[in-house]
């Protein structure tokens, strides 16, 4: 390699380690959600679809852990078009469905009228539905696997899970 190369290689790497703290303290919450796939009401919903899938009991429900916008951005990041369009309109025809049946949004819904919904989706022949809430649901559970606090505090997730005993008597057996 040449020198002239090396040196130009080094000032842009400095250059941009320099320029990276300034960059990155911009950041918040509110210029990360910008590229957000649901409103602020469909986020509402699809938060209290992931707490009707897992509910809250002695350990947090999966609302509470913020799977919902997990969800939304394995969908926006992960998934294709289709599948985000399905994300879109299986949130907006679920609460449809909860004002026709119950007069109110899904969100304000009771727990039982929400199982309820839920549960006719799954019994339904809608496939488009049904593929809606299977995709929710697998989405969902791998939300909540994965967040911090079942990771360590109900599954016990050891980053290295090996223990090396090497002070130990060597005996004779």
């Amino acid at each position: 390699m040449e020198r002239r190369v090396a040196l130009k290689s080094m000032a842009m790497a400095v250059g941009a380690m320099a320029g990276l703290p300034a960059w990155a303290s911009g950041w918040s919450k509110s210029t990360l959600e910008k590229g957000t796939l649901l409103t602020a009401d469909q986020s509402k919903i699809l938060a209290a679809m992931v707490e009707t899938i897992i509910p809250k009991t002695d350990t947090p429900g999966a609302g509470e852990l913020g799977v919902g916008g997990f969800v939304q951005k394995m969908v926006t990041d992960c998934y294709d078009s289709k599948a985000q369009a399905s994300l879109k309109s299986g949130v907006s025809n679920l609460d449809e469905q909860s004002i026709q049946r119950f007069g109110k949004s899904y969100s304000d819904a009771g727990k039982e009228q929400r199982m309820q919904l839920l549960q006719d989706i799954d019994k339904g022949s809608d496939t488009g539905q049904k593929a809606f809430l299977g995709m929710v649901k697998n989405l969902t559970i791998q939300g909540y696997m994965s967040s911090e606090y079942v990771m360590t505090n109900l599954t016990h997730y050891e980053m290295i899970p090996a223990r090396y005993h090497g002070c130990v008597p060597v005996t004779k057996g």
